[in-house]
């Protein structure tokens, strides 16, 4: 499909009620204790009970909801009560419903905090109300017996450190204060005594994701160059890594748009063919290859993942022809610049087929063609162009196939009109056909699988 075209597409329009209904209530204390306390139960773990503060529990970026370490079958590794240098993500708010922890580097006042939180926690357990602990006797010592547990850091050999774990709990005046000076012994304790209340702070991650801004396909603006023999290429490289993104460029950095697709992604260009994965949740060993340090700068191993398949049929962002225009809702195309060509995200191998599309705005000096096209047509030609394609173009209605124009409609399409599109494809005779390649066998980054174009 080239120039100005649009999938047609039929919209569904939920009912809604004219009027809405307002609900007001008024809670006595009574009711409003009981509110809060099933709030809370709500708020707790797959297996429905409460906290637990002398163990291990995370809390979810999401949902915000706290699950025991015992209820998690993700991977956890070295874990302390009260921590809070980790991003957590449950399974009800995990992509493929799968649990997700990350353990993230500790500062020094999050290592206090969650030293003297323990500290707090034992000496319940003894029967003591103390709150306030000893920076030399009890605090240092406690850091000194737990620093793996508390973070990731290497242990440091020379004892500067306690010198930074004063300064620490001296300056930090938002999280610790001073109860007991006498000149050689500080007393340090918690602001708020409250250990439920000692979690990550998910606070500067949900700021960070309100303030993403609307999702944009990349959309070369007008070029400059005259006729066909101008090159043709979205301008502003600089300004859209992903139009000559390498394979090893490709990170963890990369963003994802709405419809699952990296917003920096590299173009299928001659030779060379990308197809999107995500993570295989039934992949061997997963759990093992995420927490190894062997494979650090490595390229995945493509049983990892699994080739991605959305729900929706949308045009391609990746499989298209880098001068066209993709919509934002990705069910509109256009094209200025010469004949050039874009797919489809889904295929078809067998059987009967059809869709529409409608021709919203095309001047009198252009044309159009549209049709079916295998995944090895030429991109930098109008569909048609070679073997693997077959079109209809809008210019006095001709079809094409292999370059060679045929006669097939008295006139050609124009602006306004509704097209249709059939094609019927038979049975294939061996059924091993019909399944798709999982590219497992493939080199893997983290969202895309490479193959090399193959002739026919």
């Amino acid at each position: 499909m080239d120039d100005k075209a649009a999938i047609g597409t039929y919209t569904m329009e939920q009912n809604r009620s004219d009027e809405s209904e307002m609900v007001e209530g008024c809670l006595e204390k009574g009711e409003s204790r009981q509110t809060e306390e099933a709030m809370e139960t709500d708020s707790v773990c797959y297996c429905g009970k409460g906290r637990n503060l002398g163990a291990v529990e995370l809390q979810c970026s999401v949902c915000m909801k706290w699950y025991h370490a015992d209820c998690i079958g993700c991977y956890l590794g070295q874990c302390i009560p009260f921590m809070t240098n980790y991003q957590f993500s449950c399974k009800m708010c995990g992509q493929n419903g799968l649990e997700s922890f990350v353990r993230k580097q500790a500062g020094f006042p999050q290592i206090c905090c969650t030293a003297i939180a323990n500290l707090m926690c034992q000496a319940r357990v003894r029967g003591d109300n103390d709150v306030s602990f000893c920076k030399d006797k009890d605090i240092i010592p406690y850091i000194d017996k737990q620093w793996e547990n508390l973070t990731t850091m290497p242990r440091r050999i020379k004892l500067t450190w306690h010198t930074t774990i004063a300064k620490t709990l001296s300056k930090e005046d938002g999280l610790f204060v001073c109860t007991d000076d006498n000149g050689s012994d500080q007393y340090f304790s918690l602001i708020i005594p409250d250990l439920e209340k000692i979690g990550p702070n998910y606070e500067p991650l949900k700021s960070f994701q309100a303030l993403q801004p609307a999702v944009k396909t990349n959309i070369a603006p007008e070029g400059t160059g005259k006729g066909r023999g101008a090159k043709r290429k979205a301008p502003l490289e600089s300004s859209q890594p992903g139009y000559k993104l390498k394979r090893s460029d490709i990170g963890p950095s990369t963003k994802v748009a709405v419809h699952g697709y990296p917003l920096e992604h590299p173009y299928n260009k001659d030779g060379y063919r990308y197809i999107l994965a995500e993570s295989d949740p039934h992949a061997p060993n997963r759990q093992a290859f995420d927490e190894s340090v062997d494979w650090a700068g490595k390229p995945i191993p493509g049983y990892l993942y699994r080739t991605y398949l959305g729900t929706e049929v949308l045009l391609s962002l990746n499989d298209r022809a880098p001068q066209l225009k993709i919509s934002d809702d990705r069910l509109s195309v256009t094209g200025e610049k010469g004949y050039s060509m874009v797919r489809a995200t889904h295929g078809v191998r067998r059987g009967s087929w059809y869709y529409e599309i409608i021709v919203e705005e095309m001047p009198a000096d252009t044309a159009c063609r549209v049709g079916w096209s295998l995944s090895l047509g030429n991109l930098q030609a109008p569909c048609g162009y070679d073997k693997f394609s077959f079109s209809w173009r809008s210019r006095k209605g001709t079809r094409f196939h292999q370059s060679r124009g045929k006669h097939y409609a008295e006139q050609g399409y124009a602006e306004g009109d509704v097209l249709g599109f059939m094609i019927h494809l038979p049975e294939p005779h061996a059924v091993k056909k019909l399944i798709p390649d999982t590219f497992k066998d493939r080199v893997s980054t983290l969202f895309l699988y490479s193959q090399k174009s193959f002739d026919a």
